[in-house]
């Protein structure tokens, strides 16, 4: 048995808000009333959108706030290799494909659908689904059209993943409290074939997270209740790679003035501009309920 282990992981690629702060510090108030540990993991696999300057600002956001984290923190961008490997794992299964449309050449293509059949089935985000066109094309005529390809991705077969493990993924949903707790079931096949890796991204969330969990040790993934549904995907993954599962808590979001949750892309108040304003750690903690 690992000793309580709980985890933090955020992306430099912009300015913390109090959606990041109050995630943080009930990952630690939960760790420690566990008994346990709470690390930090960096997830900045966009080295384009990531920057030095960004993670710097972030790691005294952090600290201001009074987030404790035990351990170095785990940087992605170091691990792509281990991602790469846990790929061509799946790959072997034979349970991965490219895909070579484009988002443009995706939406005109389900717009045509839609006109002559009716709505296109959606992911639990509201996404349209891949279609899947390239499925079953032989092997060299994958190789050829990736050697001519300026840009694809690799995606997880959900027809034959769900035909291997059934149809269902099960995790167990913790009270905030840890007092009480509920198996949840999902159908990961809602979501689709979903992207593994890019050809200029060896990675996507869901198997460099999964891996990175299974790695440290983690042992209660606490997030915010934007990621429930995401997390029949990546107890697939951790399924197909034989790894444990976590236990799951997810939190309440913080949300704005007109019930939206707070985002970097739409420019909420930083907790730089609120530390620039005159507020203190206390202030914040006391605001998000976890003075």
């Amino acid at each position: 048995m690992h000793q309580p282990t709980f985890r933090f992981a955020p992306s430099p690629n912009g300015h913390l808000h109090l959606g990041h702060a109050y995630s943080a510090l009930l990952n630690l108030k939960m760790a420690r009333n566990h008994g346990g540990k709470c690390l930090l993991r960096i997830e900045d696999i966009d080295t384009q959108r990531c920057t030095p300057e960004l993670e710097l600002q972030m790691l005294n956001d952090l600290e201001w706030i009074g987030f404790e984290w035990d351990e170095e923190p785990r940087r992605q961008s170091r691990h792509f290799e281990e991602y790469r490997e846990a790929l061509k794992e799946l790959d072997a299964q034979n349970l991965v494909y490219p895909s070579f449309l484009s988002r443009s050449e995706i939406k005109k293509l389900i717009r045509t659908r839609e006109t002559a059949h009716g709505e296109w089935p959606r992911d639990p985000d509201g996404s349209p689904l891949y279609p899947g066109l390239e499925r079953h094309l032989q092997e060299p005529e994958r190789n050829r059209l990736m050697a001519e390809s300026k840009d694809f991705a690799l995606r997880l077969d959900m027809e034959k993943t769900t035909q291997e493990i059934g149809m269902s993924i099960t995790w167990t949903e913790i009270s905030q409290d840890g007092k009480s707790t509920s198996e949840i079931e999902r159908a990961p096949r809602l979501w689709g074939d979903v992207v593994l890796a890019r050809k200029d991204l060896p990675v996507s969330y869901h198997l460099c997270c999964t891996l990175d969990d299974e790695l440290q040790n983690i042992t209660h993934v606490v997030r915010g209740k934007d990621l429930f549904e995401a997390s029949s995907v990546q107890g697939l993954i951790r399924k197909l790679l034989g790894f444990k599962s976590p236990c799951y808590h997810h939190h309440d979001l913080i949300l704005d003035e007109e019930g939206k949750k707070l985002s970097k892309s739409l420019k909420h108040k930083s907790l730089l501009e609120m530390r620039a304003s005159g507020l203190n750690p206390s202030d914040i903690r006391r605001d998000l309920g976890l003075a």
